[in-house]
């Protein structure tokens, strides 16, 4: 049976396409100029089905992936092969594959790691960028692992991802429909560490279902990573230093591209962390052209605020029209 907020989307195209060596899946709707939507972890194309109608309806066209080791798109099984270059090479794919020159794109969490990285890499390729709840940071003297680790301790939840098949013993303790309530439904805007000796997975709590997300949402979620496990979207985490290694002629490069930046004043660290940054001299250096909007609300705010969202990515779109 069709779900409700399934039924809302409407008629989707599904394309299985090949792009840098793997097989990828996007859903397509709407006609109009190309917008590519980028979902994090541990999410997939649907996580935008709200902006997915709101944006057809709008005059515009959606091209959605299931990023490389999510749903039904290849998930390799190095974590080498998670690198920006690899995603990015992925995301020039698809545009090629769709005749696009160039897009706007819009990510959320490490899919707004990846617009950001396509704007860096490839400016040619994109009229503008709305990333959700995370900022460029600039490229550290230090790893990311390092820097994180010297920021907050072991028991960060990216610390703890490093580790091949932690997590991943750590999550089978739980159906997948736990797992995905965990993260998804994150009510408080604190740096996801455990105590000392705890995975991150048993430390953070389960959620009551907030108005904004259904139970038969949640489950679709649970039913794709039941088939495919959490490594996919665990290996971005795991390739972050072999990224930052391969950044370093990137150094100091700034983003040429219109940007803007949609952050919920309550998302996970922003208060202790990334408020300061996103407020400093610092980033509008590295992003010149950058509107930031704070709205009310925690990490999945596409979904948990999907109107104010949707009207922000709007309005950007019309300005750059």
């Amino acid at each position: 049976m069709e779900m409700e907020w399934m039924k809302k989307m409407g008629e989707i195209t599904h394309h299985t396409i090949k792009t840098n060596g793997i097989s990828m899946h996007v859903a397509e709707k709407g006609n109009g100029p190309v917008v590519l939507l980028l979902h994090g972890f541990p999410e997939l194309w649907f996580s935008w089905h709200h902006q997915i109608t709101y944006l057809t309806n709008h005059g515009y066209r959606v091209l959605a992936p299931d990023l490389r080791g999510y749903g039904d798109s290849d998930s390799p099984s190095s974590p080498s092969s998670y690198t920006f270059f690899h995603i990015v090479g992925d995301l020039i794919g698809v545009l090629d594959h769709f005749n696009q020159q160039q897009v706007f794109v819009v990510g959320h969490d490490w899919g707004a790691h990846a617009a950001w990285h396509l704007s860096l890499f490839r400016p040619d390729r994109v009229k503008g960028i709305v990333a959700l709840g995370i900022p460029l940071f600039p490229r550290s003297p230090i790893s990311p692992t390092q820097l994180f680790t010297k920021s907050f301790g072991d028991n960060l939840y990216i610390t703890q991802f490093q580790e091949l098949g932690r997590a991943e013993r750590a999550f089978a303790k739980y159906d997948c429909l736990t797992v995905i309530k965990k993260f998804l439904l994150i009510n408080h805007g604190d740096v996801l560490v455990a105590p000392s000796g705890i995975e991150i997975i048993d430390h953070m709590e389960t959620p009551s279902l907030p108005p904004w997300i259904t139970e038969d949402e949640l489950q679709a979620y649970a039913d794709k990573f039941q088939e495919t496990g959490f490594t996919g979207g665990l290996n971005y985490y795991r390739a972050m230093d072999l990224s930052w290694e391969l950044e370093a002629p990137w150094q100091g490069a700034k983003i040429k591209v219109p940007s803007k930046l949609i952050i919920g004043d309550e998302d996970n660290g922003f208060k202790s962390w990334t408020k300061e940054f996103v407020e400093s001299d610092v980033m509008k250096e590295l992003i010149p052209d950058i509107e930031v909007v704070m709205i009310k609300g925690h990490h999945f705010i596409h979904q948990e605020k999907p109107q104010q969202v949707s009207d922000h990515i709007l309005s950007f779109l019309h300005k750059l029209a």
